[in-house]
C-alpha cells in the first residue's frame, strides 16, 4: 500500500498500525539496536513509483523502518514523502544474480 504521508493524518495513523503495528518503544529499539536503515539508492521500482521518482531530478533515496507487524519504506518527491507499507505476509525476499531485490504482493 502507498500512501502520502505528508500531512499528519489520524485515519492513516489508524490503518499503519492496524497493517504494521505500533513504532517500536524505546527499549525495544535499544534490545534490537537498530531499527531503521540509512540511506538506501533506489535502484528499481515499480511503474507506479517510478512515475513518483520521475517527477523529481534528485538522487532517488529510501529509507526502512521496522514495526512489530511489518515495515515501512519512506522516500520523498519533491516536498511530499511517501510511505510504501508493507505488512510480513505479503513480503518475499530473494537473492537475484548481482542484486537483492525485495519484492511485496500487491494488487497493483
Amino acid at each position: 500500500m502507498l500512501v502520502n504521508n505528508t500531512y499528519r493524518d489520524p485515519e492513516l495513523k489508524k490503518k499503519l498500525i492496524e497493517q504494521v503495528g505500533k513504532p517500536l518503544t524505546l527499549m525495544e529499539r535499544i534490545k534490537l539496536g537498530r531499527i531503521g536503515s540509512p540511506k538506501l539508492h533506489i535502484v528499481g521500482s515499480s511503474v507506479e513509483i517510478n512515475n513518483l521518482l520521475m517527477l523529481d531530478n534528485k538522487t532517488h533515496t529510501c529509507n526502512i523502518e521496522l514495526r512489530p507487524k511489518g515495515i515501512l519504506i519512506g522516500f520523498s518527491v519533491r516536498l511530499k514523502t511517501y510511505l510504501l507499507v508493507i505488512p510480513f505476509y505479503k513480503l518475499i525476499i530473494y537473492k537475484g544474480k548481482a542484486e537483492e531485490y525485495c519484492i511485496y504482493k500487491d494488487n497493483y
